[in-house]
């Protein structure tokens, strides 16, 4: 792992922000504050919301993220800290923008050799009525229909029929940006990749199931009684390493640093199909990293460790 900058590093926590995610972030960055602090660092919160952050965030030898959303996660907060000079954990700028960007990323992971899913782009200046029509044709029902820079499920709405389809267009601004893709039946999974000593490491994958909801919904996130987890997935051997070895792929791919978690469906054929990948996942102790993490026999103060020494304190620059 690559060195601090001096032996007791002063830490800020970053986290909060002014994202729709915003109360994720803030509860990933009070667990990972009190992990550094029991830990023995020197650690200070945070948020890029406050009217002193410019002036406090100056005065740390490193920035670990913990913050997701808009403004946060999609290189606009990397792209602020390299030019004042702060180190900072996770991905810069670009692979942040990428990643963000899922039409985008998804071009670059097919690229990759990565199966995607059918991407239906949604134009801005068509009526409703020309756009549901693209979409039948592009991409057919039943399809979800997702906001392209946007986390958590935000925004989504899963539509099987024309009459759904048209209230979901109807609805948005397509100039904010939004696609389509299809909805497939299938076991929704997850697996996290580490920077373990300049070595990319996968996690073992993990299974989202909603016990109500037809698909992993922002809701079914939020609430601990409207999901299970799986961990390991419950899938076969050679299932498990390619979404794996697909979840690094995809981590090159965007040109990733320090960490990610790469979301998949696995399709009731067996077929295994990258969605997005989240360039800053979530730190709360029992969310999807965290578990993968301890499902490797990483506990969370170690996975705290790994990513806070992956940060890039070489103070050269990277895209």
């Amino acid at each position: 792992m690559a060195p601090v900058p001096n032996e007791n590093p002063l830490v800020a926590v970053v986290t909060g922000g002014k994202s729709t995610e915003r109360e994720r972030s803030l509860l990933s960055g009070k667990a990972v504050f009190e992990s550094l602090t029991n830990q023995g660092y020197r650690a200070v919160m945070l948020d890029t919301t406050a009217a002193d952050f410019d002036t406090e965030v100056r005065n740390v030898d490193i920035a670990f993220l913990a913050i997701a959303g808009q403004h946060a996660e999609d290189g606009h907060l990397q792209g602020y800290l390299e030019t004042i000079g702060v180190p900072y954990t996770g991905s810069g700028v670009l692979a942040s923008a990428t990643g963000m960007a899922k039409t985008v990323s998804k071009k670059l992971v097919a690229e990759a050799g990565i199966e995607v899913a059918t991407t239906g782009l949604i134009e801005p200046g068509k009526t409703t009525g020309e756009i549901v029509a693209d979409l039948l044709a592009t991409v057919g029902l039943p399809l979800i229909v997702k906001p392209i820079s946007e986390g958590g499920s935000i925004g989504m709405v899963l539509a099987r029929d024309t009459d759904t389809l048209t209230t979901a267009i109807a609805r948005i601004d397509a100039e904010q940006g939004w696609f389509a893709e299809p909805f497939v039946e299938g076991t929704p999974v997850t697996c996290g990749v580490l920077d373990v000593d300049g070595s990319l490491m996968p996690l073992p994958p993990l299974e989202t199931l909603p016990t109500s909801a037809e698909f992993y919904d922002y809701a079914s996130k939020r609430d601990d009684t409207l999901h299970e987890y799986r961990c390991p997935a419950e899938l076969p051997a050679d299932v498990i390493a390619f979404i794996q070895t697909s979840a690094v792929a995809a981590h090159r791919a965007l040109g990733c640093a320090g960490h990610s978690r790469s979301d998949f469906i696995v399709t009731t054929a067996g077929q295994v199909v990258w969605l997005e990948l989240n360039s800053l996942p979530g730190l709360s102790h029992h969310g999807n990293l965290a578990t993968m993490a301890n499902a490797a026999g990483i506990d969370y103060d170690q996975l705290v460790r790994m990513i806070l020494t992956s940060a890039d304190l070489s103070g050269g620059y990277r895209p």
